[in-house]
């Protein structure tokens, strides 16, 4: 298996058509091309990697710099639903604290971490601007200002019905 799930025919087939939207030996595109693969595949899986390198011509090496660079990119497979919830002052005296608690328990993960089923994914964020806003939950990249330990496990509740 290769990238979420695909089998390695269906990754293959996936990336090609991926890579082939962009012109080979093109090195300036790189930070373009991780970008659509992991939003195809939400990481960056190694092959995809090498194979970046490859189309790029470029040095593996150089991909992966940029890839671990960025903190955008994630080398790492991560849930189809990703909930961050900001850590910054004025989030964090407003209640984060015990938000992000709420959905440890709820997801039984740590925040860096992945739930079993590859449903969830837990991050915490250092700031993301909103501070009008907080606590602030972002799910999928939606922001949910203002939010409640209960807020959360609501909105976690309903995505985990969702299928």
């Amino acid at each position: 298996m290769s990238g979420n799930g695909a089998s390695g025919r269906e990754f293959d087939g996936v990336l090609e058509d991926l890579l082939g939207r962009w012109p080979k030996g093109r090195p300036d595109a790189l930070v373009d091309v991780l970008h659509d693969i992991q939003l195809r595949f939400r990481y960056l899986p190694r092959a995809a990697l090498e194979r970046c390198a490859e189309h790029l011509g470029i040095p593996v090496a150089r991909v992966y710099e940029v890839a671990s660079f960025y903190e955008g990119f994630h080398l790492e497979p991560r849930g189809e639903h990703v909930c961050t919830v900001c850590m910054g002052t004025a989030c964090h005296v407003r209640g984060a604290r015990r938000v992000l608690e709420q959905l440890e328990r709820d997801l039984g993960i740590a925040p860096g971490k992945t739930t079993k089923d590859g449903k969830f994914t837990l991050e915490e964020v250092n700031c993301v601007g909103a501070c009008a806003l907080g606590p602030l939950l972002i799910v999928d990249g939606e922001f949910h200002g203002n939010v409640t330990p209960a807020r959360a496990s609501k909105l976690v509740a309903r995505l985990s019905k969702k299928g």
